[in-house]
């Protein structure tokens, strides 16, 4: 439940931040761009990048469990649902976004914890950071941040939202995932 939980929670999250408008989270910036060049919803390129980025698991030997597959999967099928709710709220004024973006930030530190903590298999992109770690034995902070400028530098390329909330969501989920997780990890 506790995996399930969280993964419905990221995929609010994402669409949280998508609807904001003020930037999306660095792996969405990536989504936004390539949807603009494709004929796919928001949710499919999510997914179809997931499974990508779990190919790219192979020569590095890392290996998916039950909730790298769910995360693919879950999210991918509910974010556009997600958006499509959202796509109701009338037009925020820029207050209400920032309050969206925050949001946003928190309910993915609650869920990016929870389905963590459930220690079910990392998702795809997280697997991707370690993985380059485990095979090259390079530190983790600059490994994740090279991947996360790579993506946003990509997706901002292709049209993605790249902006404040951007920026907040780099320095602020971090901590907070700190923060909770070590209240939702199941032993």
């Amino acid at each position: 439940m506790q995996l399930l939980a969280g993964l419905v929670l990221y995929a609010l999250s994402m669409a949280v931040l998508v609807t904001a408008d003020l930037g999306a989270m660095p792996w969405d910036v990536l989504t936004q761009g390539i949807t603009r060049h494709v004929d796919l919803s928001f949710g499919t390129v999510t997914l179809v990048v997931s499974a990508l980025v779990l190919l790219a698991w192979w020569p590095l030997r890392q290996r998916p469990g039950l909730g790298t597959v769910a995360n693919v999967v879950v999210i991918g099928a509910l974010v556009d649902p997600a958006l499509a709710l959202l796509g109701r709220l009338p037009e925020l004024p820029l207050a209400g976004r920032v309050a969206l973006v925050v949001v946003g930030i928190a309910l993915n530190a609650l869920a990016t914890a929870l389905y963590i903590g459930v220690g079910l298999g990392p998702g795809p992109r997280d697997g991707l950071m370690t993985g380059v770690v485990g095979r090259t034995g390079w530190p983790l902070g600059p490994v994740r941040t090279a991947i996360e400028v790579a993506v946003v530098g990509a997706g901002a390329l292709l049209g993605g939202t790249l902006g404040l909330g951007t920026l907040a969501y780099a320095v602020a989920v971090g901590p907070l995932v700190g923060l909770v997780l070590p209240r939702v990890v199941r032993r």
